[in-house]
C-alpha cells in the first residue's frame, strides 16, 4: 500500500515543515483551521487578547501535528544541495 501525502514538504530554502496541500483531506484540514482560528478570533477577543493568543496556539500545534503525520517528510535535499 502506498501512502498519500494529505501536505507537501516546502522545497529547500524556504523553510522546514509543509506547504501547499496535495489532496481534498489537506485543503479540508487548511479551511477548518482558518475557520476555527476567524471564529476564535470573534469569540475570544472580547474576553481578552490573551486568550486568543493561546487558542491560536493550540490550533497551531495540532496542524503541525497533522502535519507531521500526513505530510511528506520535509528537510530533505536532493543530492548534491545543500
Amino acid at each position: 500500500m502506498t501512502q498519500k501525502y494529505w501536505f507537501a514538504a516546502k522545497p529547500p530554502g524556504t523553510g522546514w515543515g509543509w506547504g501547499q496541500p496535495l489532496t481534498w483531506q489537506g485543503r479540508l484540514v487548511y479551511i477548518a483551521f482558518f475557520i476555527l482560528l476567524i471564529g476564535g478570533g470573534v469569540v475570544l477577543m472580547p474576553h481578552g487578547a490573551h486568550y486568543f493568543v493561546a487558542y491560536t496556539f493550540v490550533l497551531a500545534v495540532i496542524l503541525m501535528l497533522i502535519g507531521s503525520r500526513k505530510g511528506e517528510p520535509p528537510g530533505r535535499f536532493p543530492t548534491g544541495e545543500r
